[in-house]
């Protein structure tokens, strides 16, 4: 695989990681590049680490992975995008403003980052068949993730102040968005 193609793919990967930062970014207060930075390498780590588990698991695990990661993705998006809507509207309800937090919790960010690098598993089951460098593909997806998602979270902030109280909500809806294409993709109801 050349080095475009591997280019290609690990911004294909990052994708879905720039949405979900981006409405991470939209719900806290003014995130700084600190915080963005941090957010770009927890998910450009567990992005950086799906394909090398998924290349370990290789043929033998591969029809397991293939069957069942989209499940999995769409119900840890959509659990975690409902929580976040809930919490929005929660705030919403509230008749005096609710500070916006500084920081999401490590746990939260990290079960985000694996929600939408479960397609990277996949992927690294696929690249055991192919003569790359497993090593080198997994370290240029975990940059371009951290790239993404760093940039996600500095262009939410922008959007944050303007969509308010509802930059929860509207994050909450991305995460199940996400979800539901990565499941109906995997469906064969989107090419």
């Amino acid at each position: 695989m050349t080095f475009i193609a591997t280019l290609i793919l690990a911004l294909g990967m990052s994708m879905d990681a720039f949405a979900a930062a981006l409405g991470k970014g939209a719900t806290l207060h003014r995130p700084g590049f600190k915080e963005a930075l941090r957010t770009g390498l927890i998910f450009g780590s567990i992005e950086a680490l799906t394909p090398l588990i998924g290349w370990a698991l290789g043929l033998a695990a591969s029809r397991y992975i293939m069957a069942w990661d989209h499940w999995v993705a769409f119900s840890l998006l959509a659990f975690l995008g409902g929580r976040m809507m809930l919490e929005g509207l929660r705030q919403t309800a509230v008749a005096e403003p609710c500070e916006a937090p500084q920081s999401h919790g490590f746990m939260v960010l990290a079960t985000t980052a694996v929600a939408t690098s479960l397609d990277a598993l996949a992927v690294g089951v696929g690249l055991a068949f192919l003569q790359v460098n497993i090593i080198t593909t997994a370290l240029t997806i975990g940059a371009a993730t951290t790239v993404m998602a760093t940039t996600g979270v500095l262009v939410g902030r922008f959007i944050g102040p303007v969509l308010g109280k509802w930059a929860e909500v509207l994050g909450g809806v991305v995460l199940i968005a996400i979800g539901a294409t990565i499941l109906l993709e995997h469906l064969g109801y989107i090419a």
